[in-house]
């Protein structure tokens, strides 16, 4: 059973920074591509930072030069450093990753809010 638990979210000021954690259970990150994704409400979940099984990061362009997607290996944890929070940062983030088939495995998300 595969269960995913992220951290690390809050409310900060615009200009801020938080670092979310993503731990898992039943998967291994260095194993499988994953990602970060996050939904506003009314909005869909959209990709925001992901790493492939290798270790290579992508970013959303609206998030690149801010934020940073790293792996511990040994801990089987995934980070996701946001600098330079904006309001429209503000969402529900998400940790996914690939399953074998069609589909990614979730966590239950971590509210971020930004505050003006």
């Amino acid at each position: 059973q595969v269960q995913l638990v992220e951290s690390g979210g809050g409310l900060v000021q615009a200009g801020g920074s938080l670092r979310l954690s993503c731990t898992a259970s039943g998967v291994i990150f260095s194993m499988r591509n994953m990602g970060w994704y996050r939904q506003a409400p009314g909005k869909s979940r959209d990709l925001v930072a992901a790493m492939t099984s290798g270790g290579s990061p992508s970013y959303a362009e609206s998030v690149k030069g801010r934020f940073t997607i790293s792996r511990d290996n040994a801990k089987n944890l995934v980070y996701l450093q946001m600098n330079s929070l904006k309001p429209e940062d503000t969402a529900v983030y998400y940790c996914g990753v690939n399953k074998r088939g069609p589909g990614n495995y979730w966590g239950q998300g971590t509210q971020v809010t930004v505050s003006s």
